[in-house]
């Protein structure tokens, strides 16, 4: 079992930065592939970013590669999505996931654990 807990979330301009961390519990988040997805009302939740177990590997989504870097530290049980050059699009809850698939997985299903969300609102 894995907790997930966001933070990080907020209001900010378009163009400006944001860096959302998660917290995973447990002794074995260093086993997991760990993703981010955003989702926005009454659309499906869209996968954003995801990294390796080791952290050796990326996969991003078309529309924020380039602008976002998805980084874990083991050591801290955290993994981070640094997002800049936000865009009034990039608007969401964006959620924190852990799984135990390959990095390129990018369907929600292919993910076991979710966090609560954290909410990201860019202004233009």
């Amino acid at each position: 079992q894995v907790q997930l807990v966001e933070s990080g979330g907020g209001l900010v301009q378009a163009g400006g930065s944001l860096r959302l961390s998660c917290a995973a519990s447990g002794r074995t988040f260093s086993t997991y592939t760990m993703g981010w997805f955003r989702q926005t009302p009454g659309k499906e939740r869209e996968f954003v970013a995801s990294i390796s177990a080791s952290g050796g590997s990326t996969y991003y989504a078309t529309s924020v590669k380039g602008r976002f870097t998805i980084s874990r530290v083991n050591a801290k049980n955290t993994v981070y999505l640094e997002m800049n050059s936000l865009k009034s699009e990039d608007t969401a809850v964006y959620y924190c996931t852990a799984g135990r698939r390959p990095f390129v997985a990018t369907g929600p299903g292919e993910y076991d654990y979710w966090g609560q969300g954290t909410q990201v609102t860019v202004s233009s």
